[in-house]
């Protein structure tokens, strides 16, 4: 005792230890409360309850502002784009990042500020433009889709800037275990449900502008004041749950290894460089899952974009530029975005023993992939049934010809597809499965768990760019109608669904699901 304290006087190079709230970048953070996990989960309902409006409302409402159907996809590139380029850099910044705040949360806190920012920006944009010259009654108006453009551009880059560290920072708090990975990115994809259930709730009431009437003014009708309402609430409900989770959670700050210059190490690397070595470094079960992922998007993404505007086109028989067919139609949509969430939310907690029953993630991934084929399959079914319904209920008024609103069965046919649709969303796009395998698979690499999900991300945004660019000529080739997207959507689905199914790997701890019961909820 006396002969330690003496060398460690005398030895006066020795670094001091690090403080407690430090972690070393060669040691994962310590382990956390489930609370807490749950708190930083609870974010994602704010930020689905804005996507739900986003993929419900604003692809009519771009079409409101003059731009043809055909040209709607193109503006989808935004959220390709700035995901492909803004997730992996600001994963790979906030593994690295040293603030005194933590690693995740500065990110975390200024992607929510500007998804309020891009928010009020699309709501505005047509008082905007008209302020700024647009005619009032144009069939066009540049400058509102300009300021919708803009504003649509620094959502996505938001959402990109604010998912990534949310997911991140539920790896962290788990510290990198299995079970925990797993029961973070179950209650994620619960809350993301919840937030697409009061979303899609709020983009179905026609009458919710009532609640902020000055909401509606002269170059804003009804439908434009329900939009700007929806996004005001989506503004408070966001920063709400941000300002809680960031001051109830506390986060370890990142400090580069003491050691790394012994080693002959630098924790400072270049990101393209690493960016490439992490992709020529994968694993073939990275690799795999990579490619499931990008036919897994390739099939949900025609069905995201353009399912209110199938509902109005080709179920309720409308036209666009102001159709109340149409808008029924879209309102409908929504309705059945509402159903689809509440059974996303149920599924998502029950993902664990689904696993189990199925024999495995793998097997249950790809059983929903297969369930996704016969969905998207069945919109062609219904399509054509309301088609032939439209032929033989006409009404003739002042001698014009009518078309009455669809029969209640092509409706529950409709809003039925949307539901059990919810059971392969709680488990593709809400990430649930994807994020958890990959969190699991580059346990072993020396790759960062934002970097990894930055990774993962590419194969979600690669495929979201091609929809975007072949959609509009599909459409143009096909008649102007959303169903050659959807077939391309169902031939997708399957391969995804055979690829999981024969070439995804288990993951290493997968076998251990018939041992858990439930423990990882408490």
């Amino acid at each position: 005792m006396e002969g330690g304290g003496n060398l460690s006087m005398s030895n006066n190079k020795l670094p001091p230890p690090p403080p407690p709230f430090y972690f070393q970048s060669s040691l994962p953070p310590p382990q956390r409360p489930i609370w807490q996990i749950v708190m930083v989960a609870a974010i994602a309902a704010g930020v689905q309850f804005g996507w739900a409006l986003q993929l419900s409302l604003l692809t009519p409402y771009v079409q409101l502002l003059g731009i043809p159907h055909k040209w709607s996809a193109y503006i989808w590139l935004c959220g390709p784009i700035s995901g492909m380029i803004v997730q992996p850099v600001v994963g790979y910044y906030s593994d690295r990042c040293t603030s005194r705040f933590g690693r995740r949360r500065p990110f975390i806190a200024g992607g929510a500020t500007l998804v309020a920012i891009a928010v009020f920006l699309i709501g505005y944009a047509v008082d905007i433009g008209v302020d700024t010259g647009d005619k009032l009654y144009a069939t066009t108006k540049p400058r509102a889709i300009v300021i919708y453009v803009l504003g649509f551009w620094i959502l996505d880059v938001a959402n990109n800037m604010l998912q990534g560290p949310c997911r991140a920072l539920l790896a962290d708090l788990s510290s990198s275990d299995s079970t925990r990975v797993r029961t973070g990115n179950s209650l994620y994809a619960f809350f993301m449900a919840v937030g697409n259930v009061f979303g899609y709730a709020a983009g179905s009431y026609t009458r919710l502008y009532k609640l902020l009437p000055f909401t509606k003014t002269h170059a804003c009708d009804v439908y434009c004041a329900n939009l700007k309402t929806c996004f005001f609430i989506s503004i408070v409900l966001l920063l709400t749950i941000t300002v809680l989770a960031l001051a109830t959670v506390e986060e370890d700050i990142y400090c580069p290894d003491l050691n790394a210059e012994e080693r002959g190490g630098d924790d400072r690397k270049v990101f393209g460089k690493e960016m490439f070595n992490a992709i020529t470094s994968l694993s073939r079960p990275m690799w795999i899952l990579l490619l499931v992922t990008c036919f897994n998007w390739i099939a949900w993404f025609p069905f995201l974009i353009f399912d209110t505007d199938w509902m109005g086109r080709e179920v309720y028989g409308g036209e666009t530029k102001g159709n109340e067919l149409y808008t029924s139609g879209v309102h409908a949509g929504a309705l059945g975005l509402l159903l689809n969430s509440v059974v996303a939310g149920v599924v998502s907690l029950g993902i664990e023993p689904l696993a189990r029953v199925c024999g495995g993630v793998k097997q249950l991934w790809g059983g929903v992939n297969l369930l996704l084929c016969v969905c998207l399959g069945m919109t062609v079914v219904i399509s054509k049934i309301a088609e032939g319904s439209r032929h033989s209920f006409l009404t003739v008024d002042g001698g014009a010809a009518t078309t009455l609103p669809p029969s209640s069965g092509v409706k529950g046919g409709a809003l039925t597809v949307f539901a059990v649709l919810g059971i392969p969303l709680s488990m593709s796009v809400t990430y649930s499965i994807p994020c958890a395998l990959a969190s699991i698979f580059s346990n072993d690499s020396e790759v960062g768990q934002g970097l990894s999900l930055g990774l993962l991300n590419l194969a979600i945004v690669i495929p979201q760019m091609f929809v975007s660019v072949a959609s509009g000529p599909w459409d143009s080739i096909f008649g102007n109608g959303n169903l050659p997207a959807f077939i391309a959507g169902a031939v997708a689905a399957a391969i995804s669904g055979i690829l999981a199914f024969t070439l995804l790997p288990s993951p290493p701890l997968d076998g251990a699901l018939a041992r858990v019961s439930g423990a990882s909820m408490h």
